[in-house]
């Protein structure tokens, strides 16, 4: 898993890297797609999941998440960018997103991506053996709710590992000390989904697309993270950090929940109204 991390956090800061205005969200899916190729035995963990048409997710503006890249998208001076990814290799997944400012960006999209960031930075730092779940949430939703924007909480974070999507469920809201205790050897992905405006959603005609209500902007950041009795390391960093995650190793099958959800018949299904998980 630590190596399929290294390659995700390499393929994570080309694409950070290659946004700019006139490009289309196709480019990067065709980016991202040959680097992960590139290293023997790794595949793009998105194309396919669940029936999903790219490599990678691409979501502009007031896109939330699970935008599908296009020839015909094309990024615009002043856009945020969502890009999420993930990558399978010996038989285990990672994931991660990250938001792009395209060329110079207004003054509340910078601060929406500074706090989302700093919004992950908590979430991970919460992420210790023996807290729980609601304890990650609850560090998330402070430091939103503190500069005045909404955690999206129709999509949460997950648990991963030999399945894409494991229990436990990771929203990014709560309350300390409830839910699922922590413990050494569990996979997770933590991954803040933050609207300037309303928390709500709505899922445009295409059945991935997920937008906020109000049209307001949207931010989103991810890493996998494994808990240990050390402190959580990262499986899925940006720059130096993601030597650390060389400590990372998920517990064997047999001693976790593998917890798949079976392959919907479209995207209807992921993208169901009740405690859905984001890619």
């Amino acid at each position: 898993m630590a190596r399929g991390g290294e390659i995700l956090a390499a393929t994570v800061r080309l694409l950070e890297k290659s946004v700019r205005p006139g490009m289309t969200t196709m480019d990067l899916d065709k980016i991202a797609d040959d680097f992960i190729r590139s290293h023997p035995g790794a595949t793009p963990a998105f194309k396919g999941l669940y029936n999903f048409p790219a490599s990678i997710c691409t979501s502009i503006n007031q896109e939330i998440v699970h935008g599908i890249p296009s020839k015909k998208r094309v990024i615009e001076e002043g856009d945020i960018v969502s890009i999420d990814i993930g990558v399978k290799l010996d038989g285990y997944y990672t994931d991660s997103a990250t938001t792009v400012p395209a060329g110079k960006v207004d003054p509340e999209s910078k601060k929406l991506l500074d706090v989302t960031k700093k919004a992950l930075a908590a979430g991970i730092e919460a992420a210790t053996a023996e807290n729980h779940i609601g304890d990650i949430g609850a560090a998330v939703q402070g430091v939103v709710e503190a500069a005045g924007f909404s955690v999206v909480r129709d999509l949460v974070g997950h648990g991963i590992g030999v399945g894409f999507h494991e229990d436990p469920q990771v929203p990014n809201f709560g309350k300390p000390k409830r839910g699922v205790r922590l413990q050494p050897g569990l996979t997770i992905a933590i991954e803040p989904m933050v609207n300037v405006g309303k928390p709500g959603t709505r899922t445009l005609p295409d059945r991935w697309t997920v937008v906020s209500v109000d049209g307001t902007r949207s931010a989103h950041f991810e890493h996998t993270i494994a808990i240990t009795d050390n402190g959580p390391r990262l499986g899925s960093g940006w720059s130096d950090r993601s030597r650390r995650a060389t400590e990372c190793q998920p517990r064997p099958r047999n001693e976790r929940r593998d917890r798949r959800r079976p392959a919907p018949e479209d995207a209807a299904l992921l993208n169901r109204r009740a405690s859905r998980r984001s890619l």
